[in-house]
């Protein structure tokens, strides 16, 4: 790995959540961690053992009173000398405690810096610094799941087995290379490297094909109400959200731009967006761009809603693909589910009341969680991951029909395939998207 953090100085952040709370923890790493946590605490106790101390500033004033435990690398999360503070969480005890370390020579750590410290040192590789922040960020019991999966290495250990067979897939094709003229060698070669490499392609295939399940638990699954205007959207969403997230009035065209809510529906993230009315005229120029929006939504969306009123029905069948959802609303006032396209499921409900709420809400939920996949084993959970394994079947795409007659184009191609896996884990050089990936991660972690 050519991942290189800057070691040479210490630095400190509060690792638990900001705000107010009971305890707090604080860390330092670096080469000075533990002189620096001797300047602020006295006597240390022994490595991994906590121990009370009296936490002061640098002129002596009493800043908590607290525990500190110490890591000594490499086993600690950076893979440096690391010193906790488990101090009372509020701003006055932080500010004072981050003035006493700046005046003893760490410096505050950008975001992310501990976990990066950590892959320069090999504690991770990529797929589980993503892992993390994946963990981090996780808002349902799936996504929980499916983020410690990555972070404990399985992705990681299955995108290193496939670039292990990938280099003993090179031995043969270079045997051919080494022995150009020796009579058979390239037939002999062909029919040993063909089956492997067909074999790793069906599996490189079948995970990239699961990828977008994978990635849709991870971001979310995007659901598109959509509908003539005053049919029961709005109400729809603030029924499903459980909350006033939408404004509802008998006036058409309340809704104008999208709006969004979150939901958790059987431990499956939903984005629930809430769109524009839909009708044929209007004069309207901002009504008009709402529609276009509403449109260009339900278009990317993973499932639409289309809702319908039955006191004045308004067709736009044709937006729904099968697997989506017909809704007719106001069963209160009378209203029934009528016919539906072929695949599309039809439901007669009443926002107000809740009357066909229930089955309309399981219907949902199932569906959200075929789309986002069933698997708990490891996945191509982001488009890095998936760019990643495109780039691998192309080469060996392009080695397979180069095995026989030109076995040294077909070597390259496989050292391409490779290099692409490694990409995965940080095997090979990914110093380019480092920033982006840890943009992302919040400060102290």
């Amino acid at each position: 790995m050519t991942i290189a953090p800057h070691t040479d100085d210490t630095i400190f952040a509060r690792a638990s959540g900001a705000g107010r709370a009971g305890v707090a923890v604080f860390r330092i790493s670096g080469p000075r961690a533990f002189e620096i946590a001797g300047a602020l605490a006295g006597t240390l106790p022994a490595t991994r053992r906590a121990a009370v101390r009296d936490v002061k500033a640098p002129d002596g004033d009493l800043i908590d009173r607290g525990l500190v435990i110490l890591f000594e690398k490499p086993a600690s999360f950076t893979g440096e000398d690391v010193a906790e503070f488990h101090l009372h969480g509020s701003r006055a005890v932080e500010a004072a405690f981050a003035e006493a370390c700046a005046s003893a020579g760490a410096r505050p750590a950008g975001p992310g810096e501990f976990t990066r410290r950590a892959l320069g040192a090999g504690k991770l590789d990529l797929a589980q610094v993503e892992a993390l922040a994946d963990l981090i960020d996780a808002e349902t019991t799936k996504q929980r799941k499916a983020a410690l999966v990555q972070f404990e290495g399985r992705l990681s250990a299955l995108a290193e087995g496939w670039r292990q067979r990938l280099i003993s897939v090179l031995a043969p094709l270079e045997a051919d290379i080494d022995f150009p003229d020796e009579e058979g060698v390239p037939a002999a070669v062909a029919a040993k490297a063909g089956p492997a490499i067909d074999a790793l392609l069906s599996e490189l295939r079948s995970y990239r094909e699961g990828a977008g399940a994978a990635r849709r638990l991870r971001e979310g699954v995007h659901v598109a109400i959509i509908g003539a205007p005053n049919a029961g959207k709005s109400s729809l969403m603030n029924a499903l959200a459980g909350a006033e997230v939408a404004i509802v009035s008998a006036t058409a065209g309340t809704t104008r731009d999208i709006v969004e809510t979150r939901l958790d529906l059987g431990g499956v993230p939903v984005i629930l967006a809430d769109t524009a009315g839909l009708r044929d005229q209007t004069t309207d120029e901002i009504e008009t761009e709402g529609m276009r929006r509403a449109l260009a939504r339900a278009e990317k969306a993973d499932l639409r809603v289309l809702i319908v009123d039955p006191a004045a029905p308004v067709s736009r069948e044709t937006l729904l693909r099968p697997g989506d959802f017909l809704v007719w609303s106001k069963k209160d006032l009378g209203g029934a589910a009528g016919k539906a396209p072929p695949g599309v499921s039809a439901f007669a409900l009443s926002a107000r009341t809740g009357e066909g709420m229930a089955e309309f809400l399981v219907a949902l939920t199932e569906a959200a969680g075929r789309l986002a996949g069933g698997s708990e084993g490891a996945a191509l959970t982001r488009l890095r991951h998936v760019q990643a394994v495109d780039k691998a079947i192309a080469a060996l795409e392009r080695a397979r029909a180069l095995a026989a007659s030109e076995p040294e184009l077909a070597a390259e191609d496989a050292r391409l395939a490779a290099r692409a896996l490694g990409e995965i884990t940080g095997a090979v050089d990914v110093e380019d998207v480092l920033g982006e990936i840890f943009s992302s991660f919040c400060i102290g972690k």
